[in-house]
């Protein structure tokens, strides 16, 4: 209320602007920011990003991005993306996916984030509504951006984080989009054979009983890190799987995760013909292609023999800190710690557990809160990491994610050795 007028104050920016949510996650680097600028070592497994010293994106790669700047390749790109770039785009798929999507079901974009964007505002309207689970990366952030409906699923360790039919069942027929991701972000986790089958048959069925008198129920595939499976898990796709779903499956994809290259922003999209198209003239007005040089370049990389090579070594050095990592929270747990962690099975995420609620520090203060929690396993094990309420999940989960994509081999048993003495101090 303004106190001379008595009038409501009137808002000078949009409701969406005043009710945007900023980012847990910017806040916490922001806290281990200031910590490194007073001079501390912080072993930061906070951000889904590389530490280019640690995960360089392939020379091959570097180079003929160079090439095409020197050819002053520098302008306008296809609306829809270079069209050497969605035939090589569709030669992959079809070779390591067996995804078969000509270049017109393909659409190019700066990044993974305008395709989640550009889905979510052509499938979805403000009376319909979007199924979730958390934790998950922004979901609830696109919801809001695009002013959707939200049912949102808490997902549990026991199914590793993953949404299951059983889930979605009870609201099927409410429901325009699901959207997932596997691996997913933030657990680095996968879904099984028989859990993703399941949910295409569910969707199948609902859009059977829909027929042509309702919008269809679709699904939004991240698949963005399905290149860095570990060990001998493997990535299932709902079109491979269930080949009726290509006509109600959106995907996720890009170079970003899988070669280092976030900051080169290459993703894609491909899906049913009418849906990209309409996805095209979006993205066209929002100008949110990826560079022409970096789209010519990614089209010769994807098209050379370099990429195999390059994703053996890629995939074995990520497997090689999350497995260390994971068998130091297994050896804490046996020594009665109150740790434990999910085996890692892709991406480059660690599920963690820090069950310390209720903990009294040496200077007598209790962990009250995750927030307690995460500042106390920063503060004196100098190691930072995501709680899973930051993807949406309860602020009172016990669990968080681990990124290694800044962490050096070297650094793994500093860090569990850090975490042992942190943990081991708390009564």
């Amino acid at each position: 209320m303004d106190n001379k007028t008595g009038n409501h104050a009137v808002s000078k920016i949009s409701k969406l602007a005043e009710n945007i949510i900023g980012s847990e996650i910017i806040k916490l680097a922001g806290e281990v920011n200031e910590k490194i600028k007073q001079g501390e070592k912080i072993f930061n497994m906070t951000i889904g990003d590389f530490n280019p010293k640690q995960f360089p994106i392939p020379a091959e790669l570097k180079q003929y991005i160079i090439d095409e700047y020197e050819d002053d390749q520098t302008n306008y790109p296809a609306a829809d993306g270079m069209l050497e770039l969605r035939q090589a785009v569709s030669s992959f798929l079809k070779e390591k996916g067996d995804l078969d999507y000509a270049t017109d079901e393909i659409l190019i974009s700066g990044g993974a984030r305008p395709i989640i964007y550009c889905i979510f505002r052509t499938l979805v309207d403000p009376e319909d509504t979007v199924l979730f689970a958390v934790p998950s990366w922004n979901n609830s952030q696109y919801a809001s951006l695009n002013d959707v409906n939200s049912i949102i699923i808490e997902a549990k360790a026991e199914d590793h984080f993953m949404l299951s039919a059983k889930d979605i069942a009870p609201h099927i027929q409410k429901v325009t989009l699901i959207s997932v991701c596997s691996p997913q972000n933030p657990t680095g986790t996968v879904f099984t054979k028989e859990g993703l089958e399941e949910i295409c048959d569910l969707i199948l069925a609902e859009n059977r009983r829909r027929g042509d008198s309702q919008k269809p129920v679709y699904l939004m595939y991240d698949q963005i890190y399905w290149q860095l499976m570990m060990g001998d898990t493997k990535h299932y796709n709902p079109v491979v799987l269930r080949p009726e779903m290509k006509e109600y499956t959106v995907f996720v994809d890009g170079i970003s995760k899988s070669l280092s290259a976030t900051g080169l922003r290459v993703g894609w999209t491909m899906g049913p013909k009418l849906i990209v198209s309409k996805m095209k003239s979006l993205l066209s007005h929002m100008g949110a292609w990826a560079p022409k040089p970096e789209q010519l370049a990614t089209a010769k990389y994807l098209n050379s023999t370099a990429y195999d090579q390059y994703m053996d070594i890629q995939r074995d050095e990520v497997y090689k800190r999350l497995k260390g990592l994971y068998e130091g929270f297994q050896a804490m747990k046996s020594e009665g710690l109150a740790v434990d962690a999910i085996a890692p099975q892709a991406a480059i995420y660690l599920t963690i557990k820090f069950d310390l609620h209720g903990k009294t520090t040496e200077s007598g203060t209790v962990l009250a809160t995750t927030r307690d929690i995460t500042k106390y396993i920063l503060d004196e094990a100098k190691v930072a990491v995501v709680p899973f309420y930051a993807f949406g999940a309860s602020e009172e989960s016990a669990w968080f994610r681990m990124s290694v994509g800044t962490c050096a081999e070297a650094d793994v048993p500093v860090i569990i050795s850090n975490l042992r003495n942190a943990i081991s101090k708390l009564k």
